[in-house]
């Protein structure tokens, strides 16, 4: 079985050179391509067609938010972007979200996280650390308007729902990946009746589907929803995807606020 393609974007050699030593040895990656600049990684995105590209930020040329927009609005570009950055900054962060990225890992995560995010993001789920997560739902909570954007434009889907993996609002230091042996730590706050506003329509959430979205925003694993459930893995995949359809969502990470925003979860 091939391995999950990356293509490494910094305009730093040192390191891209340190980001391909550590997927390298994971052994189930393949670096196919590099960028230094923004609109190189656009280039390499269409030609090259990574499952996951990690996007440093600040860049010369063009910066990677910027071609991070770019990439997700190209039909001819692939690749899930995880952007991975020095700067712990709410404005990249929602900048990041609102460009279309799939993951937020900063660059003093260990190997194993990088690793684990790039896996979290090549099976199609999307990636913030429990810090980040939270940051996010409190964005909301406050009734920041300009920050929802940043997550739910106009409140709106943005793009086709993937069907999900496991759970992945979650980071930490976790062998085999972010959030492979549970939830984030901290939990995840709900925002306030007066905060949140009118759901525009009922989504037509079934009992179960409503019960796997409150699970999933308790930031349970698709085996751990399973479990607790007393049903099969594929079945709660097939539940996940057929929320974040209802939901208008992008990924689960967006299915999450969006529940907590309007009291669904």
């Amino acid at each position: 079985m091939s391995g999950i393609r990356v293509l490494l974007v910094d305009d730093h050699a040192m390191m891209r050179a340190g980001f391909r030593t550590i997927l390298r040895a994971a052994g189930d990656m393949e670096v196919v391509g590099e960028a230094a600049t923004g609109a190189e990684a656009v280039e390499r995105a269409r030609d090259l067609h990574p499952d996951v590209i990690c996007m440093d930020v600040q860049m010369p040329d063009m910066d990677g938010l910027e071609a991070t927009r770019r990439i997700a609005a190209d039909p001819e570009a692939s690749g899930a972007v995880l952007v991975v950055t020095t700067f712990d900054r709410d404005d990249y962060l929602f900048a990041a979200l609102e460009a279309g990225a799939s993951g937020f890992l900063l660059k003093n995560a260990g190997p194993e996280e990088l690793v684990g995010a790039i896996r979290v993001l090549a099976a199609g789920d999307a990636l913030l650390a429990p810090e980040v997560t939270r940051r996010v739902i409190a964005r909301f909570a406050a009734g920041d308007a300009a920050s929802a954007r940043a997550v739910v434009p106009g409140g709106a889907t943005r793009g086709t729902a993937p069907a999900g993996g496991s759970a992945r609002v979650a980071g930490g230091s976790a062998g085999g990946g972010p959030a492979a042996n549970g939830p984030a730590g901290g939990g995840i706050s709900t925002a306030s009746a007066d905060a949140a506003r009118p759901w525009p329509g009922d989504p037509g959430l079934t009992e179960r589907e409503a019960e796997v979205l409150r699970l999933m925003a308790d930031a349970l694993s698709n085996g751990e929803i399973a479990a607790r459930l007393f049903i099969g893995e594929a079945t709660v995949k097939t539940h996940v995807s057929n929320v974040l359809q209802k939901l208008g969502a992008r990924d689960r990470v967006q299915a999450v606020v969006l529940a907590h925003r309007h009291h669904l979860a």
